[in-house]
């Protein structure tokens, strides 16, 4: 269990780094339409570690793992949430991504679906972090410093999963870079 909670907090410590730096982007996003596309690809493999993460600790709390049971569920709003904020993201990543792969044709009804669907993600989502910081902030270093990584069999391993899920995400960010332009000119840029 508290593998699985470093894997999640070290990993949700870095993608709030990400979202952050995405976040930048909107500001001037007609001028960062690179930059935002690739930290958008980016961010996708270590959303997918935080989801298997997350899933991992849900299904070992309601299969009755005794650790997970001692533990127990999040906040009732926290855990309500959750659902939603995975649905959103989704939604929010799979539309962005579908804003490069498809024609011209459904460009104005994707970009609606990924501009509503930043608004409830981000609403969601800043409860979400608001709820879990405390925890991320104590739990995230742990892993990253001599002085505790070891108090958990695994850091290498977590380490290296999220080391890896970054890598991932730059090469997909690379690779959909070349897409960028193609949808610029189909595409009207407002997002």
């Amino acid at each position: 269990m508290a593998s699985n909670a470093r894997l999640t907090a070290s990993n949700a410590a870095l993608l709030l780094v990400l979202l952050a730096a995405e976040g930048a982007t909107l500001l001037r996003v007609r001028q960062l339409i690179s930059p935002h596309v690739f930290l958008g690809m980016v961010l996708i493999p270590p959303v997918l570690v935080k989801l298997g993460s997350t899933g991992y600790r849900f299904a070992r709390y309601y299969l009755g793992a005794p650790a997970y049971r001692r533990k127990g569920p999040p906040p009732v709003l926290l855990r309500l949430l959750g659902p939603v904020v995975v649905i959103l993201t989704v939604v929010l990543l799979a539309s962005g991504v579908a804003l490069l792969l498809a024609g011209p044709d459904w460009s104005a009804w994707l970009l609606f679906v990924h501009k509503a669907s930043f608004v409830l993600w981000f609403f969601a989502m800043t409860v979400h972090v608001l709820g879990h910081l405390a925890e991320v902030a104590r739990l995230a270093p742990r892993d990253w410093l001599r002085r505790t990584r070891r108090d958990v069999r695994g850091a290498g391993r977590r380490q290296w999963l999220i080391a890896a899920s970054l890598v991932a995400g730059a090469l997909l960010g690379l690779a959909m870079l070349s897409r960028v332009g193609p949808w610029l000119a189909t595409a009207h840029v407002g997002h």
